[in-house]
């Protein structure tokens, strides 16, 4: 009995200690998940105005507005092309924005005459209309909704602006999102996928890994459960290499390079899931890839754009 009573007073004198640990890990575990789900934004590194002061040339880019599939709003830079003519997306990475890849997108509508659409990931840019990212798994959907709007595109005889084939480039996060479109609407025939994560879940630990600095196997396995919790069930952790294997024939370019990190390893560990290998060309030595092309000198800039530009020249028409 003595015992007892004093196991019992032990643990009376230490529930207090266990409930602040309980509640300091909870809350620890909420600030990683608020965190992660909502990247870090800053200003836009150019915008088409911005662009046209330095260039000097008059860009007809606007801003436009739509509604993804669940409702909520979306926004982009839409650069029109030749009426008839194919059009092309423009996909950021996690922790970027549209205007990442703005430069990019002025140079392919003036070497093929594509219209161009730049849009922001959900939870991205500026004051973003949806905060919250959910690492590819509504942004596929996006996409999809990204699509819709070109096709209701007007041109100036009121009929389509764009034909009803359409590409889509594409870095890491964008580059999931791109996958998972893809595999759902046929009329993807061209994708340049650079960076491109095995999963929603490597994303995640990215994300993770970025923000507190740990890359510990158990916290980042507790911070997934956590986000599975966070999105009510509705987490989906599908596999790159699935959504290739389901993927309808398109063309695709598959790009990595040392500045890649793990993001290397599975781009290259995604090329033999595509079908048919014959539509499938892999660049994954590149001293420059797309996950950091902001930071290019011009004459990197140029040597990462070519091979881009000449891809979806020859392949969509």
């Amino acid at each position: 009995m003595p015992r007892r009573r004093f196991g019992k007073k032990l643990f009376k004198s230490f529930l207090p200690i266990l409930l602040v640990l309980v509640l300091a890990c909870v809350i620890a575990l909420v600030s990683i998940v608020h965190g992660i789900t909502r990247p870090p934004r800053q200003p836009y590194l150019v915008t088409p105005q911005s662009f046209s002061q330095i260039s000097g040339s008059a860009l007809k880019v606007t801003d436009e507005n739509w509604r993804n599939r669940d409702g909520t709003a979306a926004r982009g830079w839409l650069l029109r092309g030749t009426e008839g003519a194919p059009a092309l997306i423009l996909l950021h990475r996690y922790g970027g924005d549209r205007s990442w890849l703005f430069n990019l997108g002025i140079k392919l509508n003036e070497a093929t005459g594509f219209t161009i659409l730049w849009p922001d990931l959900r939870g991205h840019g500026l004051n973003p209309p949806v905060t919250v990212s959910t690492f590819g798994m509504k942004e596929g959907d996006d996409v999809l909704a990204a699509l819709d709007f070109l096709r209701g595109l007007k041109g100036s005889n009121r009929e389509h602006l764009t034909a009803d084939v359409f590409g889509v480039y594409a870095v890491e996060l964008g580059a999931y999102a791109a996958m998972r479109a893809a595999v759902q609407d046929s009329t993807v025939r061209v994708l340049v996928l650079d960076s491109l994560p095995r999963s929603s879940d490597e994303l995640l630990n990215a994300g993770v890994s970025h923000q507190i600095g740990v890359t510990n196997n158990i916290v980042l396995s507790v911070a997934r459960f956590a986000t599975r919790i966070y999105f009510l069930g509705r987490y989906q952790n599908g596999s790159s290499c699935q959504m290739a294997n389901e993927l309808k024939n398109p063309q695709v370019l598959l790009l990595a390079g040392a500045d890649d990190d793990y993001l290397r390893d599975s781009t290259a560990a995604v090329q033999p899931c595509f079908p048919n290998k014959a539509n499938v060309e892999a660049k994954l030595d590149l001293p420059l890839t797309g996950y950091n092309l902001p930071s290019a000198t011009g004459e990197q800039g140029e040597g990462y754009d070519r091979p881009v530009i000449d891809f979806f020249a020859k392949n969509l028409r």
